[in-house]
């Protein structure tokens, strides 16, 4: 029984993520959109830290003026400024900086529009606080900045992992578990463009409030005793994660929305976001797969039998995530 329980913590403790909150991905955000002839309206929001704005600035090109903004005005998420700046000349060659930031662990997301009306988007980060702007920016920079934020909003939100999570735990049979994996892929992909795209308009909270309960319900079949007779969730998974794969894509498109997309290359930054989610996916299923087997092999007889089902290992995990789940459920209702 110590095995079994030890083994189930070591799982619990190697599978889960850092961060308490269920999106982690909160980025500033910096836009500069052409208004006219050498004119920019400057968007630029900070996370909030204790109650106050990020220790975080943003210098515009020295062409422009003015290059700092006004004191920021709480929004209920975080700080934003907003002012408008000539930029004699253009944005073309300028150096954008967030200073600050490489005493952070945040990034940025810089947006730009050009004098001829091209957009691009660049991912500041704390190793790379500013950018040059390029004289062509194409699409390949689209595809640099929305791809690792892909990756990294699936690998930090933590309620979609442990859907995945007790996915795997649910389906034994790999046939099974891919059908059920390609159609929770299959079925965000859809709403998360159709909800980018403006095809589908759900409101946020209830979105979010449906997500834990699904993760809930898929710890409950995995919570089941040994014997129990076969629910319509195990013999049809693909179906369960299909339908709530749905739901899980309109939870991306809600945080690609507060990212901020690039007009002129919608397509690009929707599928590098998207490519990037899935990669984010392939890494955390081989991650769980191969946590899996080390401790197969280190207690095989002990890891075999807390991982069967109705095991001690696999009941802690599905309470565990169960538990956690039922509270964001609660805390998301609450919240409407």
């Amino acid at each position: 029984m110590r095995t079994a329980l030890l083994a189930a913590l070591l799982l619990l403790a190697g599978l889960l993520p850092q961060p308490a909150a269920p999106h982690a991905l909160q980025p500033a955000y910096l836009e500069l959109a052409r208004l006219g002839e050498d004119t920019w309206r400057i968007t630029w929001r900070r996370p909030a830290v204790g109650g106050r704005p990020m220790a975080i600035a943003a210098a515009l090109p020295d062409a422009c003026s003015p290059r700092r903004g006004p004191a920021p005005a709480f929004d209920g998420g975080g700080f934003t400024s907003r002012w408008i700046a000539r930029c004699a000349g253009g944005l073309r060659g300028g150096r954008i900086a967030v200073e600050g930031l490489a005493a952070t662990r945040t990034d940025v997301l810089l947006r730009y529009e050009t004098a001829d009306g091209r957009a691009a988007a660049v991912r500041l980060t704390p190793d790379a606080p500013a950018a040059t702007v390029p004289e062509d920016p194409g699409a390949a920079t689209v595809l640099a900045t929305y791809l690792p934020l892909g990756v990294e909003h699936i690998l930090e939100g933590i309620d979609h992992l442990l859907f995945v999570l007790a996915l795997l735990l649910l389906v034994r049979r790999w046939r099974r578990l891919l059908a059920a994996v390609t159609a929770f892929t299959l079925a965000h992909s859809l709403t998360l463009a159709g909800a980018t795209l403006g095809l589908i308009d759900l409101p946020g909270p209830p979105v979010e409030a449906v997500i834990a309960l699904s993760i809930v319900m898929l710890a409950a079949e995995v919570a089941r005793p040994a014997g129990a007779p076969e629910t319509w969730a195990a013999r049809r998974p693909w179906a369960v994660a299909f339908g709530f794969g749905l739901l899980h894509g309109l939870g991306f498109a809600g945080a690609l929305r507060e990212i901020g997309l690039p007009e002129t290359d919608l397509a690009m930054a929707l599928l590098a976001f998207n490519l990037g989610v899935e990669l984010g996916q392939i890494a955390f299923i081989a991650a769980v797969a191969g946590l899996a087997l080390l401790l197969g092999r280190l207690w095989p007889r002990g890891f075999r039998a807390a991982m069967a089902p109705g095991g001690a290992g696999l009941r802690a995990l599905a309470y565990g995530i169960g538990s956690l789940a039922a509270f964001w459920t609660v805390e998301r209702i609450a919240a409407f």
